[in-house]
């Protein structure tokens, strides 16, 4: 077998664009074919201020539990030259990526932002006090994922690795392997397994971690308390709360790329169209009328 570099296998893996669109907890984010950003929702802390962006390859939308009572939300673009954009909420610098160079993929949890490095290494900057942010160390990456206070990382062999808050476990994958994807919800850790299973940690009030029954899985989103999950023949499946239709996906077909919010989820048709369903108090469900958005590469 030839020889294949950590940086090698990172770009093998990180296929661009990776997030065509994104779910925070009042807003929805997706990116066009030609590199522009299109969203809608709450834009209290202009998390919605995307229409100057050009040039993107993937998107991420930063996320915060429902019960919290402030309305943060940041909006992030990854650039084809692999520098990031920020827009929104910036109490705790999760929007100070303007220095990053290098990155291949981003993620965004309450208050913070992780960019993958092309050598498999992590940045992350914004809140960082129960350590979600100390990946630092973390080396051989191929994908990254944030909760409201924990961030997961895969490596390139399979296997998992977390910092931050463990109070409901979220961050027990020190056993998981054979991953190829990763989500964090906010106080739980899902991930998708070779095999097309999935498997889950964390809290478990709504039943969220449910997960273990689900066969034939592509693709895996995590929204406050629910799970998603993206099916290789376009149907999608659902666990979790569900106490604003969020889960109400069972109809949806022809999807190849899904996101989840905070209490709404959305989902990529085949035609480049967008569907949505769940909380819709600020409008982050009206994409009934987007098209033209960026699919996902095999």
């Amino acid at each position: 077998m030839d020889y294949i570099s950590p940086k090698e296998a990172v770009l093998k893996v990180t296929r661009w664009p990776k997030d065509p669109i994104a779910a925070g907890r009042r807003h929805t984010i997706g990116l066009k074919s030609g590199g522009t950003v299109m969203a809608v929702g709450d834009n209290k802390y202009g998390q919605c201020d995307v229409s100057s962006w050009s040039d993107m390859v993937a998107v991420a939308a930063g996320n915060v539990h429902m019960a919290k009572n402030t309305g943060n939300a940041h909006s992030i673009g990854l650039k084809s030259d692999s520098t990031v954009a920020a827009v929104g909420w910036n109490k705790h610098g999760q929007c100070n990526v303007d220095d990053w160079r290098d990155i291949v993929a981003v993620a965004s949890g309450w208050c913070r932002t992780i960019g993958l490095k092309a050598a498999g290494t992590v940045v992350a900057v914004g809140r960082n006090n129960e350590g979600e942010c100390n990946v630092s160390g973390w080396s051989d990456m191929v994908s990254v994922a944030a909760g409201d206070w924990h961030s997961i990382g895969l490596k390139v062999n399979g296997t998992v690795m977390a910092v931050g808050n463990n109070r409901y476990r979220q961050c027990n994958v020190s056993g998981w392997h054979d991953i190829v994807a990763i989500e964090a919800g906010y106080l739980h850790t899902v991930g998708l397994q070779s095999d097309g299973t999935v498997t889950g940690v964390g809290l478990n009030k709504h039943n969220q971690c449910d997960v273990s029954g689900w066969r034939g899985i592509v693709a895996i989103a995590a929204g406050s308390n629910h799970t998603i999950g993206l099916k290789s023949d376009g149907t999608v499946e659902a666990a979790g709360w569900n106490g604003h239709g969020q889960c109400n996906v069972s109809d949806w077909h022809d999807i190849v790329a899904i996101a989840a919010g905070c209490a709404h989820t959305v989902g990529l048709k085949s035609d480049g169209t967008v569907v949505a369903v769940g909380d819709n108090e600020y409008g982050q469900c009206d994409v009934s009328d987007w098209h033209g958005i960026q699919l996902p590469s095999n």
